[in-house]
């Protein structure tokens, strides 16, 4: 068997219906996802647990070619509902990053954000029990999603150990990942993660991981409800946010290009 030299990490939010353009982008269909994550696995692609993968980061057990690893932020009720019986259909494990302060609530941060001012419903302690029973793991998405380089270091701290042990106890294991809020990060939120006592952190800027990638900057592909399955696959292969057509023809006209110049 062949082994993975880099991981992809795909960032999914809520999974339901959008009902505005600004929705389209944090929403997947029911629909859609069912055709991503299908196409996934047509193409070789496999989901692999957090720990493997961040046992892997660590100089741990190698992933086979074509791992992948799912994540959720935010926690929206739709995961329970719509894309766990998909996952498991394919023994494919996942993560779901929780905002603790906030579960069995709604995602009050976005009303702002949403032009129609419209919030969704987040699971619930027996939702996320549940799931937890059948194989998905949960971590931290801090205690209220709030954009950690904008507080301070009390605030900050509150933030990051609150969320740890008040989902410690929900799930009656630790919760050793954080995924940061809007991927808003800085040298002191990283430094403040760590003494937290989170093993890795995730965040918003696309890419590949490989081995050598810092653990409180994993790497995370942006999945929009908008993609279609080809696209999705055009990212995980250039590990980009832009699944065009054009943007995959401009890459591979670039490597074409170094390649002859590093012949010339």
């Amino acid at each position: 068997m062949s082994h993975a030299a880099r991981v992809p990490v795909l960032m999914y939010h809520r999974v339901g219906e959008a009902h505005n353009a600004w929705e389209a982008r944090y929403c997947i269909s029911p629909r859609n996802f069912s055709a991503h994550i299908e196409a996934l696995a047509r193409k070789g692609f496999r989901a692999v647990g957090i720990d493997a993968f961040v046992d892997w980061l660590e100089g741990g057990p190698p992933l086979p070619e074509g791992a992948i690893l799912v994540t959720f932020d935010d926690g929206f009720r739709g995961v329970h509902e719509h894309a766990l019986p998909v996952m498991e259909r394919l023994g494919w494990p996942f993560t779901v990053f929780l905002v603790s302060d906030l579960i069995g609530q709604e995602d009050h941060w976005t009303r702002d954000s949403n032009p129609d001012g419209a919030t969704y419903p987040l699971l619930d302690a027996d939702e996320i029990r549940d799931m937890q029973k059948r194989g998905v793991s949960f971590h931290s998405h801090t205690r209220s999603h709030a954009s950690l380089p904008t507080l301070n270091d009390k605030e900050l701290a509150a933030q990051l150990t609150g969320s740890r042990r008040a989902l410690a106890e929900l799930l009656g294991k630790e919760v050793a990942y954080l995924a940061y809020p809007f991927g808003h990060v800085d040298e002191r939120v990283v430094a403040a993660t760590r003494a937290a006592g989170y093993r890795a952190a995730f965040s918003t800027r696309s890419g590949f991981n490989r081995r050598d990638v810092d653990r409180f900057q994993i790497r995370r592909i942006d999945v929009f409800g908008t993609d279609t399955p080809d696209m999705l696959l055009r990212k995980v292969r250039l590990g980009s946010n832009d699944g065009s057509v054009g943007y995959a023809a401009r890459y591979y006209l670039g490597r074409f290009k170094s390649r002859l110049m590093g012949t010339a």
